[in-house]
């Protein structure tokens, strides 16, 4: 008998704006190290944002995560990554991410059609469709159509190439390659399997889309899981730069031109402070690797081709060395606001949450072929002692850190808004830039930035919400749709709502941002140094001695090759030969899964 799923999707922005002030996690308490992106959009694609009630049009380099939903309107189609993984929607079809991270995907579709192009899938991850009566559990990579009926009553199943298993009702099936099944009813499921169809319209255009993957020359230089990789081709050209390898480099960018300027900041959680890029190639370069300044102009230089880089928000410093909410900043003259730079090839990113020391190596070893991880260490200790004890410490040595032209800077107001920074850019010299002094009010997130100033609100709907659609589940969703609570806003000037044990924000001085040392500092050398008089900055003799235990064990990423993906031409082209297919129902003391139907999404009919 099934239950009413009350566990909805999370309330992670919530936790996002605490997370910050909270003490130091566990590696498995990390957030996520991948993202969706909504990649294509021909037609009226909309999109509304966890915990947000409103609708807007869809913009194709904000990233998705756990909570978020995606409608296809009526004539129109999107295709959405997660890493190497496709998924495509087809004409009034619905889908929520139920829950995403680094070993489950979880995706309900409320109604509609879409096909699943799963490229690669480890050992140990969850890849689970749900559907209002049943979930379709993907166990190896290949191909996979599903449509929900908007009535709730059917699905149908096509597995081109790979094999599943769907479970509903108290019973699970087995579902082999070359064939189309549907599954009736809801508290019964009665089912018929036949050979798969001939392809649709739909499904030409979805290999059309996977033989443009296929053959991306970029595929040699940047990892299949670096989503975006693909759009590279038609923007922009590699060169070889003796000191970095291969280097992109986009075309036709206006003058002045710098990595991070041209497009606005909007809050995501558990990330927090996140870059949405204008240009249409602009997610891979603005959340992987590094940009280098060479020959004149700006490239992209990738991380090492592995399996599985780390998603960041961002790839920048901050002026003033602010992370998390400190980031604001005094230029003197009356004007005060936000300013950053891209990071270099030999530059370390330190994250403004909650992490892991673990977390932060293999987010820059993943991102960068230059920075090993004793340099890691080193930055990460340092900004974690100048956090903790307000010791003057010696700046890190970035490398655009001081070069006006790769600085951009904005007004408070533009950067919590969520506006757009290419038109909002204030102008700030060499000498301000050294004497900027962080302000000490967090800036924390506004109503406005969730969403971009510029995202328009849209007709383009469900039209029944996500949330009194039902679904079945055989992994339990990460939390429930119907209990799904507002979001917390703030300003700038405003402490949040909600705090941590019902306390205040700690001040700059004291706030180390949820991060903790490699190596802790033990005994009596944890105690602050004492004033030196003057400037209160301690000098040689006086600064304490920090003794750091062995560094947390790195493990090298594994080198991805594409023979570990599923890139080829479609196999199953024409319709699989008759057969009378069987699916075996387990049996049932072992098979009786947990089944949450709950209301969540809108409705869609056969794309």
């Amino acid at each position: 008998m099934k239950r009413v799923i009350t566990s909805l999707l999370p309330l992670v922005l919530v936790a996002g704006l605490l997370a910050a002030f909270a003490s130091p996690v566990a590696a498995e308490d990390d957030p996520p190290g991948r993202v969706a992106r909504l990649n294509y959009i021909q037609g009226a694609v909309s999109f509304q944002p966890s915990g947000e009630k409103d609708w807007v049009e869809a913009n194709p380099n904000r990233p998705l995560t756990t909570g978020d939903n995606l409608w296809a309107d009526k004539d129109s189609r999107g295709e959405v990554h997660i890493g190497s993984t496709a998924i495509r929607l087809s004409s009034e079809t619905g889908i929520s991410f139920l829950n995403l991270d680094d070993r489950t995907v979880q995706l309900q579709l409320a109604q509609g059609t879409i096909e699943v192009h799963l490229r690669h899938l480890a050992s140990g991850e969850a890849f689970e469709i749900d559907t209002p009566n049943l979930a379709f559990t993907l166990t190896h990579s290949g191909e996979y159509r599903v449509f929900a009926d908007p009535n709730g009553n059917s699905t149908v199943i096509i597995v081109r190439e790979g094999e599943g298993q769907v479970t509903g009702a108290g019973e699970s099936y087995d579902l082999q390659s070359g064939q189309q099944y549907t599954f009736s009813g809801t508290d019964e499921l009665s089912y018929d399997a036949v050979a798969a169809p001939d392809y649709d319209a739909f499904e030409d255009w979805c290999v059309s889309r996977d033989d443009r993957e296929n053959r991306s020359e970029s595929a040699q230089y940047v990892s299949r899981d670096v989503d975006g990789y693909y759009d590279l081709d038609d923007y922009g050209q590699w060169n070889d730069v003796p000191e970095y390898g291969r280097v992109w480099v986009p075309r036709a960018v206006p003058v002045g031109w710098a990595p991070y300027r041209f497009g606005h900041w909007v809050w995501i959680a558990p990330w927090g402070w996140t870059w949405v890029e204008d240009e249409p190639w602009g997610f891979a370069p603005f959340h992987y690797g590094r940009w280098a300044f060479v020959g004149g102009y700006w490239g992209w230089v990738p991380g090492p081709v592995v399996v599985r880089p780390v998603y960041a928000p961002h790839l920048v410093a901050f002026v003033g060395g602010g992370l998390g909410f400190n980031l604001s900043v005094s230029f003197g003259a009356g004007f005060a606001g936000v300013a950053w730079f891209p990071l270099g090839p030999h530059d370390v990113w330190i994250p403004g949450y909650h992490c892991s020391p673990r977390y932060v190596q293999n987010v820059n070893i993943t991102n960068t072929r230059i920075v090993n991880v004793t340099q890691v260490t080193n930055v990460y200790n340092t900004y974690n002692i100048n956090n903790t004890r307000n010791v003057t410490v010696n700046r890190i040595n970035y490398t655009y850190a001081n070069n006006s032209a790769a600085v951009t800077a904005v007004s408070k107001e533009t950067f919590v808004n969520a506006r757009p920074v290419g038109v909002s850019t204030v102008h700030v010299t060499p000498q301000q830039i050294q004497n900027a002094r962080p302000e000490p009010t967090p800036l924390a997130p506004t109503r406005s930035s969730y969403v971009a100033s510029t995202a328009k609100p849209v007709n383009a709907k469900p039209p029944i919400p996500f949330s009194q659609k039902p679904v079945v589940a055989k992994l339990n969703p990460t939390a429930s749709v119907n209990n799904r609570a507002s979001q917390v806003y703030t300003n700038e000037s405003h402490p949040f709502n909600q705090q941590p044990h019902g306390g205040n924000p700690p001040s700059p001085a004291t706030n180390n941002q949820g991060f903790r040392p490699f190596g802790q500092p033990s005994g009596a050398n944890n105690q602050p140094a004492a004033s030196s008089g003057k400037n209160n900055t301690p000098n040689k003799a006086e600064q304490p001695e920090v003794r750091q235990s062995p560094p947390v064990k790195f493990t090298p990423p594994v080198k991805a090759k594409d023979e570990m993906y599923d890139v080829h031409p479609p196999l199953n082209k024409q319709p699989a030969k008759q057969t009378e297919p069987k699916p075996e129902p387990k049996p049932k003391p072992h098979s009786e899964p947990h089944q949450d139907s709950h209301p969540h999404s809108d409705s869609h009919p056969h794309g």
